[in-house]
């Protein structure tokens, strides 16, 4: 299934991106005023909050007891966000000693350059199981794209789910995670990032954009993580004036029948290096194995 024949797509048009283009450069101005990416950065290690997520799975699958995944989303580096200060979060990731670690697009902002600012961070964490990153809207923006992307990626180990899946897991217990391109700005193709996909098999996947998640649960994707909204970002008492999802998925947990979305708040900032009521935030999700319920 790809975007475009499912009944919801959230493909940016061109009025969007003419929008988009002008808060980039507007951006690009505030990034050089001297003191924004500290007084972010202070803000940022000040408030982070860690999101305990349980991803539950039935006995059959209890070789998985105990799986661990820090996701990350969102941080916009280069936007307020400095080496040092990309370094300093996954030093703080790799203290979790994850299994693997997920990174769920919007790496960098406007600039090609900015991928380099997480040579040292990235050299901070060596998950068992990999790194894996989907790409987000801005790592389609004009003068990055993606051929940079992966060529970064690849050059730091990092497997870009672009589309596609694979099979991680601990003895005989497998779990399928996949990614797809970002709604928006890319060619989701939810059936190629699927194929592969044992009958049954507990499946993560990771969208850049939530609102992808309907789809996913028609697919029987049992747990979606995704980011794109940052929260809001500036939620005075949880009103949004700007929104990211037209179906609801600001921020937190969703479930449709047997599926569960999480949506994280992200790391970074656009535009303002300020976040207020939309803390910044990291998903440590952990698979459990189902308890049953009494009586």
């Amino acid at each position: 299934m790809r975007a475009g024949d499912s009944w919801f797509t959230a493909r940016a048009g061109r009025v969007r991106r003419t929008i988009a283009g002008l808060v980039a450069r507007t951006n690009r101005l505030l990034d050089a005023v001297p003191g924004t990416r500290s007084l972010y950065e202070r803000q940022l290690f000040r408030s982070l909050s860690w999101t305990h997520l349980d991803l539950e799975v039935d006995d059959q699958h209890a070789g998985l007891d105990g799986l661990r995944f820090a996701f990350l989303s969102d941080l916009h580096a280069g936007s307020y966000l400095s080496g040092a200060g990309l370094e300093r979060l996954f030093a703080l990731v790799a203290e979790l000693k994850p299994d693997a670690v997920l990174l769920g697009g919007d790496l960098v902002h406007t600039r090609p350059a900015e991928f380099r600012l997480y040579d040292r961070a990235i050299e901070r964490v060596a998950p068992s199981l990999g790194v894996f990153a989907v790409p987000g809207n801005h790592e389609r923006f004009p003068g990055i794209g993606l051929e940079r992307f992966h060529a970064w990626a690849l050059g730091h180990g990092i497997r870009v789910l672009r589309n596609e899946g694979t099979r991680i897991g601990r003895g005989r217990a497998s779990l399928w995670l996949c990614g797809v391109d970002d709604l928006g700005e890319g060619d989701p193709d939810l059936g190629a990032a699927l194929a592969g996909r044992n009958p049954g098999e507990p499946t993560l996947l990771l969208s850049h954009h939530p609102d992808l998640f309907h789809a996913a649960a028609e697919h029987d994707v049992r747990w979606t993580l995704a980011g794109h909204t940052h929260g809001g970002q500036v939620a005075p008492f949880g009103w949004m004036p700007v929104r990211h999802s037209k179906l609801g998925f600001d921020r937190g947990r969703h479930r449709s029948g047997g599926s569960e979305l999480y949506v994280g708040r992200g790391l970074g900032a656009a535009i303002i290096p300020l976040r207020v009521h939309a803390r910044p935030e990291i998903v440590v999700a952990r698979v459990g194995i189902r308890r049953p319920s009494d009586g």
